[in-house]
């Protein structure tokens, strides 16, 4: 008779052992969120500073640029067309390309400015 409730108890033992085990991952989805999220913040702040920043400050780079430009600059536009700037508006200027010849060019289609005293780069 004493057998018995040793049997019962091991196996009650036994029998306990698998749910105490399964209770204890329930810690362990909280845990890997938080260490998957540390893991995703150096990503985020290397996309942020190597490619988001670095196009922001072009973005203001180039409104300034646009917004600067007055009467007598030399531009570049985007098609490739370089003239001199002839009247400028709110959202367009008029270039003149040769003699004669003047288009209307939108304001945000202008690559560069170049200011009538600064030299133009050789192709070296």
């Amino acid at each position: 008779m004493s057998a018995r409730p040793l049997t019962l108890a091991l196996i009650s033992v036994a029998l306990a052992m698998p749910a105490v085990a399964q209770a204890a991952p329930a810690a362990a989805p909280a845990n890997s969120l938080v260490m998957q999220l540390v893991m995703f913040l150096p990503l985020i702040l290397i996309f942020y500073f190597l490619l988001i920043r670095p196009q922001q400050q072009r973005q203001k780079k180039h409104a300034a640029m646009i917004a600067a430009v007055k009467r007598g600059d030399t531009v570049v536009t985007s098609g490739g067309l370089i003239g001199k700037v002839n009247k400028v508006s709110d959202t367009e200027i008029s270039v003149d390309l040769a003699e004669n010849v003047r288009v209307r060019v939108v304001k945000g289609m202008i690559l560069e400015v170049r200011n009538k005293s600064e030299p133009v780069p050789a192709n070296d």
